[in-house]
């Protein structure tokens, strides 16, 4: 499993795309060397949050995405034009979207900490069950 920070992005800039900043470089390179994404964003002014959506903006230039399993989390039931929002970018970007494993657990302000939130059985059962449908999806991928 990997992680990446998206603060360390720049500001997407279609004028620097072709410089090919080295942070956006590194970003790509994770992506490509993942077998699937997993999204988790919170939902900011009834959108995506800035950071979300400028990482998501420096592979829309590239195949990054293209036929990668991608889920989406979402951790407030509330928070429905964000994940609405993200259905439809990684569709246009061309990711295999596996609905299964898109869920939304919720979490928000319940104060749980992230020790509580794997312990509780009913969050525990939907994550493990989202992560095996993500699974699936990367082992039924068609070999490139």
């Amino acid at each position: 499993m990997l992680y990446h920070s998206l603060g360390e992005l720049p500001l997407f800039n279609p004028d620097i795309e072709a410089s090919e900043p080295v942070p956006v470089v590194t970003f790509r390179e994770h992506i490509l060397a993942s077998d699937a994404l997993l999204i988790a964003s919170p939902e900011y002014a009834h959108g995506v949050t800035g950071a979300i959506k400028n990482a998501l903006d420096w592979m829309v230039g590239n195949e990054t995405l293209v036929n990668k399993p991608v889920a989406l989390l979402n951790a407030s039931p509330r928070a429905t034009h964000a994940q609405a929002a993200l259905r439809e970018i990684v569709s246009t970007m061309s990711a295999r979207l596996v609905d299964e494993a898109c869920i939304t657990i919720p979490i928000l302000g319940s104060g749980f900490s992230e020790d509580d939130i794997v312990q509780r059985p009913d969050i525990k059962s939907a994550l493990l069950t989202a992560l095996s449908f993500l699974k699936a999806a990367v082992q039924s991928a068609p070999l490139e």
